[in-house]
């Protein structure tokens, strides 16, 4: 799945093997591997394709068929993210109230983006 849609991703901005190898860093053949599904990208890299392409690392590695996600997709991403998990099961509202203040928050995110 990855290697098929990478390939697809690259294609569809015209781009030539070497031109991706130059932008990751590597040698076009190290590239073509991961085109051909002989390789896998680290995470460094997959999250550099991911960028680049402006598509989660989900639907590069064939977890999702959305490219992008929705708007409630990425706020259910970050209310779920076990780093704010602690936070939030200390926020002192209840949990629609919390809910609420996350929303904000996450609003606030997005702009600075």
């Amino acid at each position: 799945m990855f290697s098929n849609r990478l390939k697809s991703l690259r294609k569809s901005k015209d781009k030539t093997q070497k031109y991706m190898a130059d932008y990751l860093g590597i040698s076009r053949q190290g590239y073509a591997k991961y085109e051909d599904g002989n390789s896998e990208p680290d995470h460094k890299t997959l999250l550099k394709l991911s960028e680049y392409f402006d598509v989660t690392t989900d639907y590069l590695l064939g977890n999702s068929d959305q490219p992008h996600l929705t708007e409630d997709e990425a706020f259910d991403a970050f209310i779920n993210d076990p780093d704010l998990e602690r936070w939030y099961k200390e926020l002192p509202k209840s949990k629609e109230e919390d809910l609420r203040r996350l929303r904000k928050i996450w609003e606030a995110f997005k702009e600075d983006d």
